[in-house]
């Protein structure tokens, strides 16, 4: 097996408490040696200032640090001024996203979709930073057929991306159809799965009904079965996303990024299981 490139992702906390805890967080997914560490960022950039805090911690610690960066409601100018300041922290890496429309959203700004975004970024800074953008292996939730999506994602791939990390999924052959079929499109960049550990029943069904991820019936059934059992949920989740990563590591998957959630346990067992870390 070959050596497997890691990722990892977290959002910024809300608190000192959460900020005090994720540091502890990082610190022993550290381990891994992750190629980078993501930080995400609210619709119209409500969470940035927590963003930025975070990812200036990351750089500190010497960790490669990517933040998210989306472009819904932002102008030229809006963006040209976040690019320098990502530039001047250091940061070398960006997660292009068009982000969550805002509710009663009326279509402001100068960018509607990632690919405008991308082809900016490409224009105004060159090669100054390595662009990820979102692929979806079951559909973006809002796309108007599975063609539009391919295309939309081929699209801001040309548009100047470097490589793409997918929305989680736990059907893997759904991520090897996605692939062929942007390969096929002339897509050449990695398709990197994002991995999410499964902990919580109640937390994962909210999240997948909200962003379109499919929770395979046997998986759902299994977990609504544990109750409140939250030992088995977490041996059995284990077990699922363990099996999972073997699968994609095995049919040469280019590498996997993890939504830690802010918690490291779930990622370094799964890690652990893999045999990535002792």
């Amino acid at each position: 097996m070959t050596h497997t490139s890691l990722s990892i992702e977290f959002f910024p906390p809300k608190s000192a408490e959460g900020a005090e805890k994720l540091r502890a967080v990082r610190q022993a997914l550290y381990v891994l040696r992750p190629q980078f560490c993501s930080v995400t960022y609210g619709a119209g950039g409500s969470t940035q200032a927590g963003t930025l805090s975070t990812l200036n911690e990351i750089l500190a610690e010497e960790v490669p640090a990517a933040s998210h960066f989306s472009c819904i409601g932002a102008t030229r100018d809006s963006v040209r001024q976040q690019l320098a300041e990502f530039k001047a922290m250091g940061i070398r890496r960006l997660v292009a996203l068009r982000g969550d429309l805002p509710s009663g959203y009326g279509g402001g700004g100068e960018f509607h979709y990632a690919s405008d975004l991308v082809a900016f970024i490409r224009a105004e800074t060159g090669q100054s930073f390595a662009i990820e953008v979102a692929a979806y292996p079951e559909i973006h939730p809002q796309a108007r057929s599975a063609e539009a999506d391919l295309q939309a994602f081929a699209t801001k791939v040309k548009a100047g991306a470097d490589s793409a990390i997918t929305q989680y999924f736990y059907n893997s052959d759904a991520y090897f159809r996605f692939v062929e079929d942007a390969q096929r499109l002339g897509v050449e960049v990695p398709i990197v799965p994002g991995i999410m550990p499964i902990t919580s029943s109640a937390q994962l069904l909210r999240f997948s009904d909200a962003c379109g991820a499919e929770i395979p019936r046997w998986i759902r059934l299994r977990l609504q079965g544990y109750g409140d059992d939250v030992a088995s949920i977490k041996a059995f989740g284990l077990e699922v996303v363990t099996d999972l990563c073997d699968q994609l590591r095995s049919a040469g998957a280019p590498g996997l990024h993890f939504y830690s959630m802010n918690q490291s346990a779930s990622t370094l067992a799964i890690c652990r299981n893999l045999g990535l870390i002792s």
